[in-house]
C-alpha cells in the first residue's frame, strides 16, 4: 500500500474514533470507504438512507405530509431564520439533526421552556435526530438577551446543582416522550437518535487561541453592536460586559460543535432567542470556512446550510413572558409546583385558549383535536378539553401515572373509557424511575462528614441500612458527583460520577462543592443534592437522619411519653414507663397492619420469650 493512501486511511479512523459516532450525514459510500467500521452498522445506515429516500419520495408524491407543514398548522413556527422552501425542500431530502438549548440559571425548568422543546420532540416522531443541549458553561456567562440588568453571579455550588436537576428532569421528558411516541403509533426509527448533551463538555476545552483563530477574527463587531439587546443594554440599562457580548459567539461555537459531530443543522428556541439563533447561524459558517486542513473541509451547499425557527412565546394572563426572573414560572419540579397544581393551571385556561394550547402543549392528532372541542363545545361546563389538555401535559412532564392520578383527584370523567396509561414500577417496587424518584435536594447537618462511605448512603437515603451502604460501596454501586477518577470535585458546570469507595470519612469532604454541596447517587435515577447546615441549626429544626446517634425509636418514644408525663404533671416510674412503651408499640404495629394486612404481628408471650432469648446470647435470629 502507498504511504500517502496508508497514512490517509489512518488519519480517517483517527477521525471517527476521535467524533466517537458517525454523523448520519455521512454517506453509506463514505463510511465504507473508512476503515474500522462494522459491516452491520454500514447496513443500518444503508437502511436508514433508502427509508429516507423512500420517505422523501412519497412527501413529494403528496401521500405523506411534511413534517414543516404539521409545525406549521400547530403553530410552532413563528419566525425563520432561512428561507422557508429552502429548509422545507432540505428536511425532506436530508434527515437532518435540531437542537434546543437551555440554560440551567434556576434549578428546574418550567412551562416557557417546555413550548421550544415540543417541536424538537415532533421532530424526533418524524425521524429526525434531536439534541437537548444543556448550558452548563454558557450559565456561566448568563444570556444578556431581553435584559437590562446583568444576571447575578452564580456559585459553583449552585450551577452544580441547577445543572444536576435540570439534567434529570430532560432524562424524565425524553422517557415519557418516547412513551408517549409508542401511545400515538409512530414508528421506531434507528436512526433518529436523541441525545442530552452538555455543552460544558467542549467549552471547557476550547482555547482562547481557537477560538480567535477561528471565529473572533473573522466576526465583526458593526453587526454585533447593532443588535437591539447590546443598544438596548447599553443606552438603558447597566451596560454590557464583554462575556454578555460575546455570549451568542458561545452559542454559535455550540452549533458548530454539534454541526460538525452530528450532523445538526437546526436551532429551535423561544422568540427572544431568534437574534441569537442568527448570529449562532453567521458563527457555524464562519468557524466552517475558517478550516485550513484541506481534507478537513466541510461541504457548503444549500443542503448543507444551517438554518432555525422560533416559537411563539407563552404568555400569563397578564402578557408577561414566565420565568424565574418575572415571578409567575409555573415549574416543572413537583417539589416547586405540585403535579396537583400544574393540572390546576392549565384546567383554569379560558376556553378560547384551550384548542390552541392543545396544539402546541400535546401530541394529540389534529382530528382528535377537532373531535375533542366538539365534546368540550356540546357542554363547556364539563371542561373536557381542559382536563385532556392537562392529563396530556401531566402525561409528558410526569408519566401518565400520575397524570391518571391527579385526573382522578379532579374527578375527571372520561367517558367510561380510561387513557392509554403506560405501566410503570411503583415506589413499593423499589425500582427508581424517573417518574417517581424521590426528592433529591436534602439539608443534613455538617457532621454527617465525619461519617463512613456507607453510613452516609444511609443518612441521605440511599441505603436501607449501614450493611446496605457497606454492600452498595463495595460493589461500587454508588457515585460521588466528581472527575471520574480523579480525587477532586465536580469541574462547575459539569455532570459526571466516579464510584464511592471504602475510603476514610474525612476523605469525602474532598468532593464538597464551595464546601457546602455534595452531591450522590445509586442507579441511574437516584439522586440526593445534600445541602450541608450548622449542627446548631439542624438541631434547631428537629429533623433527624437515617442513622443518627442518639435517635433510635425506642430513645424517641421514650422521651415523648416522658414530655406528655411531664406536661399532664406526672413523673413516670420504671414500670410504668416500659407499660406504656410497649403500648406505643404495638399501636404503632397495629399502623403498620392496617397499611399492609400481610404483616404477622408477634403476641406479647412471643415478645418476652424473644427479650428472653437474646438475653441468654442465643444467635438464632427471630422470625420478627
Amino acid at each position: 500500500m502507498a504511504p500517502r493512501l496508508q497514512a490517509s486511511r489512518c488519519l480517517a479512523r483517527r477521525c471517527v474514533a476521535s467524533r466517537g459516532a458517525v454523523p448520519l450525514s455521512w454517506s453509506a459510500r463514505e463510511l465504507q470507504q473508512t476503515r474500522g467500521i462494522a459491516t452491520s452498522y454500514l447496513k443500518k445506515v444503508a437502511d436508514g438512507e433508502e427509508r429516507w429516500e423512500k420517505r422523501a419520495q412519497q412527501i413529494q408524491n403528496g401521500e405523506l405530509p411534511h413534517v414543516w407543514d404539521v409545525l406549521d398548522e400547530r403553530g410552532y413556527i413563528k419566525d425563520v431564520a432561512g428561507t422557508p422552501d429552502k429548509i422545507k425542500e432540505v428536511m425532506r431530502i436530508k434527515r437532518i439533526g435540531a437542537y434546543v438549548g437551555v440554560d440551567p440559571t434556576a434549578d428546574s425548568l418550567h412551562i416557557g421552556h417546555l413550548l421550544p422543546f415540543m417541536p424538537l420532540f415532533w421532530l424526533w416522531f418524524h425521524g429526525y435526530p434531536a439534541v437537548t443541549l444543556l448550558g452548563g458553561a454558557t450559565a456561566r456567562i448568563g444570556d444578556p438577551t431581553g435584559r437590562l440588568q446583568s444576571r447575578e453571579h452564580m456559585a459553583n455550588s449552585e450551577i452544580s446543582k441547577n445543572v444536576t436537576k435540570i439534567h434529570y428532569q430532560l432524562t424524565r421528558l425524553w422517557r415519557n416522550v418516547v412513551a408517549l411516541r409508542e401511545k400515538y403509533g409512530y414508528e421506531k426509527d434507528w436512526a433518529a437518535k436523541h441525545h442530552l448533551l452538555n455543552n460544558n463538555m467542549w467549552l471547557q476545552g476550547l482555547s482562547v487561541y481557537d477560538f480567535t483563530k477561528r471565529l473572533a477574527r473573522n466576526t465583526r463587531i458593526g453587526p454585533m453592536l447593532s443588535r437591539e439587546t447590546v443598544k438596548r443594554k447599553m443606552t438603558e440599562g447597566d451596560g454590557m460586559s464583554l462575556g454578555e457580548f460575546m455570549y451568542p459567539l458561545f452559542q454559535g461555537w455550540d452549533f458548530w460543535h454539534m454541526y460538525n459531530k452530528l450532523g445538526v443543522q437546526m436551532q429551535i428556541g423561544g422568540s427572544d432567542q431568534y437574534g441569537n439563533i442568527v448570529a449562532g447561524i453567521d458563527a457555524l459558517k464562519v468557524i466552517r470556512d475558517s478550516e485550513e486542513a484541506p481534507h478537513a473541509k466541510m461541504p457548503t451547499e444549500w443542503q448543507h446550510e444551517p438554518m432555525g425557527f422560533t416559537v411563539p412565546l407563552l404568555l400569563d394572563s397578564a402578557g408577561a413572558k414566565f420565568g424565574k426572573s418575572a415571578g409567575n414560572a409555573v415549574w416543572l419540579d413537583e417539589f416547586k409546583t405540585s403535579p396537583f397544581e400544574l393540572y390546576g393551571y392549565f384546567m383554569r385556561r379560558p376556553d378560547d385558549e384551550v384548542e390552541k394550547l392543545l396544539k402546541l402543549f400535546t401530541f394529540m392528532p389534529m382530528a382528535q383535536i377537532q373531535e375533542t372541542m366538539t365534546q368540550h363545545c356540546a357542554d363547556p361546563s364539563k371542561r373536557v378539553a381542559q382536563h385532556t389538555l392537562a392529563f396530556e401535559v401531566l402525561s409528558l412532564v410526569y408519566g401518565s401515572q400520575r397524570a391518571l392520578q391527579e385526573a382522578q383527584q379532579h374527578k375527571f370523567r372520561f367517558g367510561g373509557e380510561l387513557p392509554h396509561v403506560i405501566n410503570e414500577p411503583s415506589k413499593d417496587s423499589g425500582i427508581v424511575t424517573p417518574n417517581n424518584a424521590p426528592r433529591s435536594d436534602i439539608q443534613l447537618p455538617r457532621s454527617v462528614m465525619k461519617l463512613s462511605p456507607a453510613k452516609l448512603l444511609f443518612a441521605t437515603g440511599l441505603a436501607s441500612s449501614n450493611s446496605d451502604g457497606q454492600r452498595l460501596v463495595s460493589q461500587q454501586g454508588a457515585y460521588v458527583a466528581a472527575q471520574p477518577g480523579q480525587t477532586r470535585g465536580l469541574v462547575p458546570g459539569n455532570l459526571s460520577w466516579t464510584p464511592m469507595k471504602m475510603w476514610f470519612p474525612e476523605e469525602t469532604a474532598k468532593y464538597l462543592i464551595d464546601e457546602k454541596i455534595l452531591i450522590l447517587r445509586k442507579g441511574k435515577h437516584n439522586v440526593r443534592i445534600v445541602e450541608l447546615v450548622s449542627d446548631e441549626e439542624w438541631e434547631a429544626s428537629g429533623k433527624i437522619y437515617p442513622g443518627q446517634p442518639y435517635t433510635g425509636m425506642v430513645r424517641r418514644m421514650t422521651e415523648q411519653l416522658e414530655k406528655e408525663a411531664e406536661a399532664a404533671g406526672k413523673k413516670l416510674k420504671p414500670n410504668e414507663l416500659k407499660q406504656l412503651l410497649e403500648e406505643r408499640t404495638r399501636e404503632q404495629q397495629a399502623l403498620k397492619v392496617a397499611n399492609n394486612p400481610d404483616i404477622e404481628l408477634p403476641s406479647k408471650q412471643e415478645i418476652r420469650q424473644r427479650k428472653q432469648t437474646n438475653g441468654r446470647g442465643s444467635q438464632n435470629k427471630s422470625k420478627w
